[in-house]
């Protein structure tokens, strides 16, 4: 194993020749690349992997049958990583590609895959792939309680009228605003250290060329507004479909959204026969399928069960006095105005770029879906070089007799935790797997506002969690530090440990998947028990 310039995991088998430099790094995300090399007969399988995760599960079943290159370098978020030149180059010669999906990559990762690929290549979403393995999933629940309404945008059906798939782009576009005189409208997404992202802006009046977002189809994204004055606002919205990078867009649908802030809208005559949605978790919605866009609530919390589409045309959404706060320190936030200056903040719930789908992706926190990971590996492997079955099935019966004991000392290790202290408190809303296989029940996770330090409610929320539930400590992710200064200071009000978990990926300590799994069900008996 060695690391290239840029960070990330490469293991070369010893017949591999570097052809780095004949490789011309004129390729483009999004765009077939031409092969100017190609790997000899006498190398190894050229295999990609997305994330550490499944790189450390692709090598232990390819092992010295394939050159294995790992997109996401250690210590990085797959869920925001940004691909490069270099990627694409390693892409284009990939004969086999393996990425989590479900939504767990950044999408401009998934794109550039699918894009790069050769036509001819495997290309394997492995959380889909091994629910034919008995791998198990589970929903994905958001239930994070605001004292404001959570609006997010999502994307509902496969749009496969418009010739849409997973690497599809649709495009949520401003194209007109209206608002109270002198006032400004924005939606943004702060990502994990601060950094806010602008899609739409009033101040220069919407353009959808500028004012846009970008999702796959069946999903979801997290997305704050911020309102500057009191009064009622309207956003215009058209979604489009864009199948390929270099295909036409293809309008979906165009609507209305309106907006009521500082006032109670049941107060005002035009909206006394509308629907009031003030509070809960919301998406302006764009649907692919019935080709409309919708408001799609759910406003008791209750996740999939409770959800029901609301029409915009006959809905107003309610900004109330509770969203009203100072804008915050930071040149980063300069965009919405003086610092100091009030403003009506909608925030987006969970810090950090976030779009995901239906099912939570973190799959191989039971050891069990891991298995069926390693499964679908070695049967695709052998797809692609028959040569070399009888070693993949080889090598992946010795990791997955590895594994099975990995999953039997999960469950006498986390098992022997007293029932009463089998609470997880974390950063990051990761661990619905874990807790569903070895018996944690999931107390809660930490959910800074974004844009703005923790309101009192969320501190006194998370302290009385911990009180209640007499938790004796709170666990933390290392490439999750920067979000952790709530859960470091809750803890050390309460007098107890912060202790370590690992989520999405490596690092210097822990280097492999099955000492991740080893290293958590330690720390969890170690700091519950």
């Amino acid at each position: 194993m060695r690391s290239d310039a840029s960070g990330r995991t490469r293991r070369w088998s010893p017949a591999r020749v570097t052809t780095a430099a004949a490789v011309s790094l004129t390729f483009l995300a999004g765009c077939a690349a031409p092969m100017s090399a190609e790997p000899s007969a006498e190398d190894g399988l050229p295999v990609i992997a997305t994330t550490g995760m499944i790189g450390d599960i692709v090598e232990h079943v390819g092992g010295e049958s394939i050159d294995l290159t790992t997109l996401v370098p250690p210590g990085a978020d797959p869920h925001s990583h940004e691909p490069g030149l270099r990627d694409v180059r390693d892409i284009v010669h990939a004969e086999v590609a393996f990425s989590n999906y479900a939504m767990l990559e950044e999408h401009a990762l998934i794109r550039t895959l699918d894009a790069n690929l050769p036509e001819e290549a495997a290309n394997v979403g492995l959380a889909e792939a091994a629910e034919s393995y008995d791998a198990t999933t589970i929903p994905m629940v958001e239930n994070v309680s605001l004292d404001t309404i959570w609006l997010g945008m999502r994307v509902r059906g496969t749009g496969a009228q418009y010739g849409a798939d997973r690497a599809s782009e649709v495009l949520i576009q401003a194209t007109d605003w209206s608002g109270p005189e002198g006032a400004t409208l924005h939606g943004f997404l702060t990502e994990a250290f601060g950094r806010p992202v602008n899609y739409f802006d009033s101040t220069d009046g919407m353009d959808p060329d500028e004012d846009q977002a970008s999702l796959p189809a069946n999903a979801h994204t997290h997305l704050s507004w911020a309102f500057s004055e009191p009064g009622t606002y309207t956003l215009d919205l058209r979604a489009s479909v864009r199948p390929r990078e270099d295909a036409e867009e293809q309008t979906v649908a165009e609507q209305t959204f309106t907006f009521v802030v500082g006032q109670d809208p049941r107060q005002l005559d035009e909206f006394s026969e509308w629907d009031v949605l003030d509070s809960g978790h919301a998406d302006l919605t764009a649907d692919l399928d019935e080709s409309r866009m919708y408001l799609f609530a759910d406003e008791d919390g209750g996740g999939d069960q409770s959800q029901v589409v609301m029409e915009a045309d006959t809905t107003v959404v309610g900004v109330t006095n509770n969203a009203w706060q100072e804008i915050p320190p930071g040149p980063q936030f300069h965009f919405l105005g003086r610092r100091g200056t009030q403003t009506y903040l909608l925030a987006q719930a969970v810090l950090g770029k976030h779009v995901h789908g239906e099912i939570d992706p973190h799959l191989w926190h039971d050891v069990r879906n891991a298995i069926a990971y390693a499964e679908v590996i070695r049967d695709t492997l052998a797809e692609a070089d028959p040569d070399s079955a009888a070693e993949y099935a080889a090598r992946a019966e010795d990791y997955i007799a590895e594994l099975e004991e990995t999953d039997a000392y999960m469950r006498e290790t986390i098992g022997s935790i007293p029932e009463e202290r089998r609470h997880l408190v974390t950063t990051h809303d990761a661990f619905g797997y874990l807790g569903e296989a070895y018996g944690m029940r999931i107390a809660g996770f930490v959910t800074p506002n974004p844009a703005v330090e923790p309101s009192v409610n969320d501190r006194i929320r998370l302290g009385d969690t911990i009180r209640n539930l007499q938790v004796p400590a709170v666990f933390l992710e290392p490439n999750l530090a920067s979000r952790s200064s709530t859960l470091e200071e809750v803890a050390g009000e309460a007098g107890i440990e912060v202790c370590t978990i690992y989520g999405d990926s490596f690092d210097q300590d822990v280097t492999s998947y099955i000492d991740m799994m080893r290293f958590n069900a330690n720390s969890l008996k170690e700091c519950l028990s």
